[in-house]
């Protein structure tokens, strides 16, 4: 059903994982920079991040990722139960540590548009989006690794 193969080699659980997460991630902080942007066209400036919103961002991201994380389990049932192997471990680990430079990046040019902004609500969104952004980073590096094999 999902075993979507890479030069004929069937795509392991963790690949796949990654995939539901990419998904999930980028379709969520789409849904939530829609909601944004109109409703600061609306305001006519930039609207202030409001905890429903976040709420309901949050909310859609954990149902897409449960419900992407079934499908994909149940499609491979049996590397789904075995867990992560030694290479799965270090493909991890290596995105890690790039996305994690990334949103030190981001942090930091957040930090920066504050000190010359001091628009508080711009922090909060350069934070968060970078947050994101590396967090979409660190599965598709995952699955970059992966097919890099």
């Amino acid at each position: 059903m999902l075993n979507i193969s890479n030069n004929g080699v069937v795509m392991g659980f963790q690949e796949k994982s990654s995939w539901v997460m990419v998904l999930s991630l980028s379709l969520g902080a789409a849904l939530y920079l829609y909601f944004v942007i109109g409703a600061s066209q609306a305001a006519g400036m930039l609207v202030p991040p409001l905890m429903p919103v976040l709420v309901a961002f949050t909310v859609i991201l954990v149902v897409l990722a449960v419900v992407g994380h079934i499908v994909a389990a149940l499609s491979s049932v049996r590397d789904a139960s075995a867990g992560e192997d030694e290479r799965d471990r270090l493909i991890a680990r290596r995105a890690a540590s790039a996305s994690g430079a990334l949103l030190s990046l981001g942090v930091l040019l957040a930090l920066g548009l504050y000190l010359v902004t001091y628009q508080g609500d711009w922090l909060f969104y350069g934070v968060f989006s970078s947050l994101v952004i590396a967090s979409i980073a660190e599965y598709a590096l995952r699955i970059a690794l992966y097919r890099l094999g």
